[in-house]
C-alpha cells in the first residue's frame, strides 16, 4: 500500500524509522526482545536516538492519517488483494512441549461417521474443559490437533483430501514398515502429563457408545534435552523458526499431511555395540550429532538425503515432532511423527529406508529398531475442521 500511495514520502519515513528504532533480535525459543543499538554512547547520544525515534514515529503517524483520510478505499483494495492462508491446527508447526500423547483410533465399521467426526472436530473444546483458556499458562496449556485416515476423511467430508495419501506396507531386507491403518488420530502436547491423560480420557469418553473398535494412547517425554533413547540427538536438521516450519508443514488450504510410526528399539543391542559402529549406522557423531564426512551409503543420513556427499541438501523436508516413549520393563522406542505440505515428502524417505530404490540398500538404522505401526493422516485447517462440528 505504501508503494501505491505517496511512495516517496512513505519510503523516506520508513527509512528514517528503521534507522532510529532499536534493533529487533529473536532469542532462542522464539521469544522476541528489543536490543538498543547504541553501544557505549553517552546519555546525550541515547537521547538523540530517542528523538529520532519520536520524529520517525510522528512521520509515520502522519502518513497513517493521510492514508486513512484520503485513500482509505485504495488501501482497502491493496490489503484485500493479499491472499490469506487458512489457519492450521495448533499441533501442526508449533514447537514441542515436555510431553505429548498420540491417540490412534480405529472405529467399528458401523460407527456413526457424522457423530464421530463431530467429537474430533470439537477437540479444542476438550482442551478448554481440561485447561480453561484463562488458566492456560506455559506449564498447563495443551496444544492439540486432529487428523483423519483417507477413508474416514472421504466419508466425513464427502470428498477426498487435496492429495492422495495412501500408506502402503513396505518390505525391506532389515525389516518392514507395516501399514496398520486407522480412522482418527489426535496429537496433543503439554508440559503436564496429568493434563494430557485427562484430555485423552475426555476425548475417548465423548465418542458414541460402541463406536471404537480399538485405540492406543502413547505418552511420550523429552529425554536428555532432546535425545532419542538410542543416545543420538533427534531432529538435528529440523526447521527451527516458526515461519520455516509453517512453510514446510502447511499446504495452501491450511492443512497438513502427517506420518505416524511407532518404533521399538533394541536397547540391549545398542548397549553392546561399539559407538563407532552406531555412528556408521546413523551417519552422525553420537556426542554432538555432527554429520560424518565419510559415511556408508546405507547410513540413515545417506538414505534420507539421497547420497553420501557431505552436507548434501535434502530433496524433501518435514517438520519432525517425534519423541521417546515406553518403559524398560516392557518396550521403549520412538514415536515418529512428521508434518509436511505434501505426502510426497514422506515417500522418498520411506522408499529409501527399505531399499525400494535403484541401489536396493536398506537403512542401517533398522538394525537396532523396528517399526510396528504406521499410517498417513490429513489434518485439515481449523476452518475446514469446523465443518464437522
Amino acid at each position: 500500500a505504501f508503494n501505491l500511495i505517496e511512495g516517496d514520502m512513505a519510503a523516506r519515513a520508513w527509512s528514517r524509522l528503521s534507522r532510529a528504532l532499536p534493533r529487533l533480535s529473536v532469542a532462542r525459543g522464539g521469544q522476541r526482545s528489543f536490543t538498543a543499538s547504541v553501544g557505549g554512547r553517552s546519555s546525550q547520544g541515547v537521547a538523540k536516538v530517542m528523538m529520532g525515534v519520536a520524529g520517525a514515529s510522528a512521520a509515520a503517524y502522519g502518513l497513517y492519517k493521510f492514508v486513512k483520510s484520503e485513500h482509505h478505499g485504495l488501501l482497502s483494495v491493496a490489503y484485500a488483494a493479499s491472499p490469506v492462508q487458512p489457519e492450521a491446527q495448533n499441533s501442526v508447526f508449533s514447537q514441542t512441549k515436555k510431553h505429548a500423547v498420540y491417540i490412534w483410533i480405529h472405529l467399528k465399521p458401523n460407527a456413526d461417521v457424522k457423530a464421530c467426526g463431530k467429537v474430533a472436530a470439537n477437540v479444542q473444546n476438550h482442551v478448554d474443559s481440561v485447561v480453561p483458556p484463562k488458566e492456560a499458562d506455559d506449564e498447563e496449556e495443551i496444544w492439540a490437533g486432529v487428523g483423519f485416515g483417507p477413508n474416514f476423511y472421504h466419508q466425513a467430508f464427502g470428498h477426498s483430501a487435496p492429495e492422495t495419501y495412501t500408506y502402503p506396507h513396505r518390505k525391506g531386507a532389515l525389516g518392514d514398515l507395516p501399514s496398520t491403518g486407522g480412522d482418527i488420530f489426535i496429537h496433543a502436547k503439554s508440559d503436564s502429563t496429568s493434563n494430557l491423560f485427562e484430555f485423552t480420557k475426555r476425548v475417548i469418553g465423548a465418542f458414541p457408545a460402541n463406536s471404537i473398535e480399538k485405540f492406543e494412547d502413547v505418552y511420550s517425554f523429552v529425554y536428555e534435552n532432546g535425545k532419542d533413547l538410542s543416545g543420538f540427538i533427534d531432529g538435528t536438521e529440523n526447521p527451527a523458526d516458526d515461519d520455516d516450519r509453517k512453510a514446510v508443514a502447511v499446504d495452501e488450504q491450511g492443512g497438513s499431511y502427517v506420518i505416524t510410526q511407532r518404533w521399538i528399539h533394541n536397547l540391549d543391542l545398542l548397549k553392546n555395540t561399539q559407538v563407532k559402529m552406531q555412528e556408521a549406522w546413523v551417519g552422525r557423531g553420537k556426542p554432538d550429532s555432527v554429520e560424518l564426512k565419510y559415511k556408508p551409503k546405507s547410513s540413515h543420513v545417506a538414505r534420507i538425503v539421497g547420497g553420501t556427499e557431505f552436507a548434501r541438501p535434502k530433496p524433501f523436508q518435514i517438520v519432525r515432532q517425534s519423541m521417546p516413549y515406553g518403559s524398560l520393563s516392557k518396550e521403549a522406542g520412538l514415536f515418529f511423527i512428521g508434518y509436511a505440505s505434501s505426502p510426497k515428502n514422506f515417500e522418498f524417505m520411506l522408499n529409501r529406508m527399505v531399499g525400494a530404490d535403484p541401489d536396493g540398500l536398506p537403512d542401517d538404522i533398522m538394525r537396532f529398531t523396528r517399526c510396528v505401526a504406521g499410517n498417513y493422516w490429513y489434518f485439515p485447517s481449523k476452518g475446514n475442521l469446523k465443518k464437522l462440528a
